[in-house]
């Protein structure tokens, strides 16, 4: 098969990834062809059976092999997928440690990188702590049955709560068009399943919400990325790549993005329209920053009014990411489908993190926390982006709001290697690649400000900087952060 180098600087996880790869992608092992057991594998390669398991997830996530229960590992049958994860020349084994699937699991296996300047997420005392536990404390007094399973569509009072927020925004729906999830990352793969087949070409934003490419990859989707600017989208780009594809579907992030942090300007929103309306394909609007934005102004969703548009948000970000509550609002006909998907992957969702949610909400402190929230961010974002700027940095957009910066520097061409040589020095960074449809080599980095407080980050930077980007050692398989 091939023999692995356990005296190689190269970890042996990813040697055994590494390996099995080539041999897929040159057809020496065939779709359907069983791949040696885990025991099999780690006798004949005298190494640890832990190493082949973690080997054999990844290249699972990576779309190489199938777990079939009780019957073994499998070369998984695969569309053609373009521009693969591919390091640049010079990288060990072809390839960053920082792939999309393993940054995916390791974000919850391996936090102990004590500095995350790359992550998506709010520090917890940046959160609404207070809130969640007068909130628990309402609920503990209460006598609530917790022996059911609750609405399909999730607590009707949260419902009812999402609808009036909507009527703030100008989108006028009925508590029966809100179905609530597991956070965003449930609600828009419920859109993924319903609307997108293997094969089917798909707009995204390009960079865009590194999650959601994850996940449209793995369902086989063609993705096709529309670039991003600082003010929205590349207009005419987005034109012709619409009638180059005939896209389905436009899966995007107007406000606040990740990871650029850009808005798109009115003009645009109304251009997209336009342009869904002509070629018939429909919107997703992902808008989990809203509550981030210090400036009122309309969404796809308020201009179209739920026409072509579904639109998705999230509590995670601004109350508490363990909750996991967020929320899905479309067309009657529609919501009805995604009720139904929603109920066969895992029947509703948990009524009572919906509740407390609700309770932190409604007990009467929630736009105070707000204001203070995008109050602190604006401040880290005008501390963070003139560090950055003095140390040379170009930056994308300076939104003065939301978590993110995005930015690269003329001495740090290759944003997966910084990223290696970040995690060596106990630093969690963003690298750009995770973010693009291609996933190609790129310079550009996702900086959170709200964990860019410290000195070490800053002078890890200004030395790498010094130091031209030369590889100062490989951190091996400890690569941690955040997609979400």
């Amino acid at each position: 098969m091939f023999t692995l180098q356990p005296q190689s600087s190269i970890p042996l996880v990813t040697q055994i990834v590494d390996g099995l790869r080539r041999l897929i992608d040159d057809g020496s092992l065939r779709a359907g062809t069983k791949v040696p057991s885990i025991r099999q594998f780690a006798h004949a390669h005298e190494v640890s059976v832990f190493t082949v398991v973690e080997a054999y997830d990844r290249l699972v996530a990576l779309g190489y092999l199938v777990s079939r229960p009780h019957s073994g590992f499998f070369v998984r049958k695969r569309a053609a997928v373009e521009n693969r994860e591919s390091g640049p020349p010079g990288v060990p084994g072809g390839g960053y440690s920082f792939d999309s699937a393993w940054y995916l699991r390791k974000i919850f296996e391996n936090r102990h990188l004590s500095m995350k300047a790359g992550c998506g997420w709010l520090p917890h005392e940046w959160l609404f702590e207070d809130g969640v536990r007068r909130s628990l404390r309402a609920l503990a007094a209460d006598s609530i049955d917790l022996g059911g399973y609750g609405d399909p569509k999730g607590f009707p009072a949260l419902r009812e709560f999402i609808r009036d927020a909507m009527a703030e925004q100008e989108i006028a729906i009925a508590p029966e068009q809100v179905l609530l999830t597991q956070g965003s990352s449930q609600a828009l793969d419920l859109a993924a399943r319903r609307l997108v087949r293997a094969g089917d070409a798909v707009l995204v934003d390009d960079p865009g919400y590194a999650n959601l490419l994850f996940s449209l990859r793995f369902a086989g989707a063609k993705l096709v990325g529309v670039p991003r600017t600082p003010h929205g989208y590349d207009l005419p780009t987005l034109e012709k790549l619409i009638i180059e594809h005939r896209p389905k579907i436009f899966f995007t992030q107007p406000r606040l993005q990740s990871p650029t942090g850009s808005t798109a300007q009115l003009a645009h929103l109304h251009r997209v329209l336009q342009l869904a309306e002509k070629h018939d394909f429909l919107v997703v609007e992902n808008d989990i920053y809203v509550d981030l934005d210090p400036e009122p102004r309309p969404s796809l969703a308020s201009l179209d009014q739920l026409s072509r548009v579904l639109y998705v948000g999230s509590y995670s970000k601004t109350i508490s990411p363990n909750l996991r509550v967020g929320y899905l609002v479309a067309h009657p006909d529609l919501i009805e489908d995604l009720a139904q998907l929603k109920m066969i992957s895992g029947l509703t969702s948990s009524e009572f993190s919906e509740r407390l949610v609700y309770g932190a909400l409604t007990e009467g402190r929630w736009r105070k926390h707000l204001k203070a929230l995008r109050d602190r961010l604006a401040e880290a974002h005008q501390r963070v982006a003139g560090r950055l700027a003095r140390l040379g940095f170009e930056i994308f957009s300076e939104p003065k709001a939301g978590m993110f910066l995005w930015v690269r520097h003329p001495q740090l061409p290759d944003a997966g290697m910084l990223s290696n040589q970040a995690a060596g020095s106990d630093i969690m960074l963003g690298p750009g690649h995770l973010f693009t449809a291609a996933m190609q080599p790129t310079a550009w980095i996702r900086f959170n400000v709200a964990f860019c407080g410290e000195e070490r980050l800053f002078d890890f930077l200004a030395e790498r900087i010094r130091a031209g980007g030369r590889d100062g050692g490989d951190s091996g398989d400890r690569p941690e952060g955040e997609l979400l």
